[in-house]
This record gives structure tokens, C-alpha cells and sequence, in this order.
């Protein structure tokens, strides 16, 4: 996405289009790889070293409430942030922390329709995502 398109998503939500949205919100994208807030702040301070990491948090915080960006824990409790908005899962290996994404319509399909048969009592479902937890075998270069 480019910067064009940062701003009308953050024109969308209603959010004031400031430098430091831009910026956190870019590195996200850029960086596609469910980082934490801290490795978002020290990717942004290359080119906007002005930029508090307690700003950092804060926009984080409203791009999570307004639907552009969601947060992803891990096993060690870690909140990291995806812009991938579309239906997908994650695959966590817990040793090295490593978060991919994992697309699969057929699982989806089923996890939809198992809920939707059964549901939970007295509970709304919203969105379902399986984080499957185990261990890369081959670790990239």
C-alpha cells in the first residue's frame, strides 16, 4: 500500500492524518512480519527519530480499534501487529517466536460451519483464528 492509500485508510476511520500515523502504520506494512511495537519504533527512528516510543503505542492502540491493523499474542505473551486483514491464521513456532501466516479456505469452511451448527452458549462468536503453535523445519536464510 502507498502512502495514498495510508491516508484514505486513516481518512476512512476518521483519524486525523498526522506524519507519525503514516509512519507507524507504513511500518507495519513494510515490515510483514507481525512485529512487536518496539521493532516497529526502531524502524521508524531510521528516518523520524523524533517519534516517542509512547506515541508508538498510542497510535498502535487506534489503528487496533479502528479495524486497520490487528494484534497477535504469542505464546511468551509478546503483542505483535498484522495488517493482513483478510481471513488467515498463523503458524507459531514458539522457540524461535516466529509468526507466518497461513491461508486455508477449507479450514475456514469448516471452523464456520462447526460454529455454525453448534455455537457457543451464551456467546457471540465474531472472528475465529487458530494460532497453530509448533516448529518450522526449514528456517530462513
Amino acid at each position: 500500500m502507498n502512502s495514498s492509500g495510508i491516508r484514505n485508510n486513516l481518512t476512512e476511520k476518521g483519524l486525523r492524518v498526522t506524519p507519525q500515523r503514516i509512519a507507524i502504520y507504513e511500518a507495519v506494512l513494510k515490515l510483514n512480519n507481525h512485529p512487536t511495537a518496539d521493532d516497529i519504533a526502531a524502524f521508524i527512528k531510521i528516518d523520524h527519530p523524533n517519534i516517542a516510543t509512547g506515541t508508538v503505542y498510542k497510535v498502535l492502540d487506534s489503528l487496533v480499534e479502528n479495524g486497520l491493523i490487528k494484534k497477535v499474542k504469542t505464546e511468551r505473551d509478546v503483542m505483535r501487529y498484522d495488517a493482513i486483514l483478510e481471513n488467515h491464521h498463523h503458524l507459531y513456532d514458539a522457540g524461535s517466536d516466529r509468526i507466518a501466516d497461513y491461508y486455508n479456505s477449507e479450514i475456514n469452511e469448516l471452523l464456520s460451519e462447526y460454529f455454525r451448527k453448534n455455537g457457543i452458549p451464551d456467546f457471540e462468536i465474531g472472528d475465529i483464528k487458530l494460532q497453530i503453535i509448533g516448529k518450522f523445519l526449514n528456517e530462513p536464510k
